[in-house]
């Protein structure tokens, strides 16, 4: 029987630990200009895009560099953040997300993934969540980054759903904007902070009751 709801994940920070990752690499490329990116700056780079993550850095250590420079840090921190990815196991799971996709699995909701990363089937391989989802909409799939409610637009036409009866699951301000954007339920995981947006806000998914996911009504 087809749902008439679905339900899009967003990738770092929501499914697996991988914000981490991309911090550890950012921080290495904005010190080659003398620039250090503090926790509370990496915040802003959830959600967004390789490229304009390197625009925003730039901007806020007041540097420029060459096309060609720009494409070298570019490429530099998708190696250093590549090769974290490489060592990523089912422990890389975040807590509680198993059991979330497992239930709507079960229960036949379509499912799909709503993410800027242009590595996220490998890190869905590595951490063995590749077959959970119907839709995997990345960086390779879309052209506008987050806040842009592009990726999750796409997700829901993939799974045949109306954007309104689409609940988000994301852990960035841009990409709560984003959902909001699009019309769809937002779901801010973890940093309250930055989340005060969303249409509701749990620290992680052991808050998150399958009977809480049943009852969500579209906006």
């Amino acid at each position: 029987m087809k749902k008439e709801k679905g339900f899009i994940f967003d990738l770092d920070g929501v499914i697996v630990d991988t914000a981490k990752f991309h911090f550890l690499a950012w921080k290495k490329a904005a010190a080659e200009f003398n620039f250090e990116l503090t926790p509370e700056l990496n915040e802003k780079l959830k959600g967004v895009s390789r490229i304009d993550s390197l625009n925003k850095i730039l901007k806020w250590a007041n540097a420029s560099v060459t096309n060609e420079k720009f494409a070298e840090l570019s490429s530099d921190k998708n190696e250093d953040y590549l090769s974290y990815v490489q060592k990523m196991t089912k422990k890389d799971i975040l807590p509680g997300v198993y059991n979330v996709l497992s239930n709507l699995k079960e229960d036949n909701y379509p499912m799909a993934l709503g993410s800027a990363s242009k590595n996220a089937s490998t890190i869905l391989e590595k951490v063995g969540l590749l077959d959970m989802f119907d839709s995997i909409v990345d960086g390779n799939s879309v052209r506008k980054a987050k806040p842009d409610p592009e990726v999750f637009l796409i997700a829901a036409k993939n799974l045949k759903i109306p954007p309104k009866k689409c609940i988000v699951f994301e852990d960035s301000e841009a990409g709560i904007t984003a959902a909001n954007n699009a019309g769809m339920i937002s779901v801010g995981i973890g940093n309250k902070k930055h989340l005060g947006h969303a249409d509701y806000m749990f620290d992680n998914f052991n808050e998150i009751t399958f009977d809480f996911l049943k009852q969500l009504q579209p906006k």
